[in-house]
């Protein structure tokens, strides 16, 4: 997904976003990558934690098919933000990936709680992103 992802932001981080206002909270560049490889690590830590429960086997399809399904939406909005250059589209598919990590955590949590604590950072991250990306919209919308 973090391949995908820096994929699609490729194609229009060196010319087209640079010309785009940005808000004063906007972080630099050079963070993104780290902080995202520090992400996908826990969160790939979740999921093994949760995978490697034993418990019945339905409910841990349906907790990891939630994960995978947030960590699809993850890599959309790559996509749809760099590649489409769509700032609103990306901005509303956000908010869904933010509902469904919700989700994502509360169906850890009863499995296995450190799972569950792993996602706080990426949940975070994502609520920045999500008004980041609002600001971004707002302020090149005319």
């Amino acid at each position: 997904v973090g391949f995908a992802s820096g994929f699609a932001t490729q194609s229009s981080v060196g010319d087209w976003y640079l010309t785009l206002q940005k808000p004063f909270f906007n972080p630099p560049s050079w963070l993104f990558g780290p902080v995202w490889t520090v992400l996908y690590i826990m969160m790939g830590w979740a999921a093994g934690l949760v995978w490697s429960q034993n418990i019945d086997r339905e409910i841990k399809k349906k907790v990891l098919l939630l994960f995978v399904l947030q960590l699809l939406l993850n890599a959309a909005w790559s996509f749809l933000f760099f590649g489409l250059r769509n700032p609103f589209l990306a901005f509303i598919e956000i908010v869904l990936l933010w509902l469904l990590i919700r989700e994502t955590y509360l169906s850890f949590k009863p499995i296995h709680p450190l799972a569950a604590t792993l996602l706080l950072p990426y949940w975070a991250w994502v609520s920045f992103a999500t008004l980041l990306n609002a600001a971004i919209w707002w302020l090149n919308k005319g």
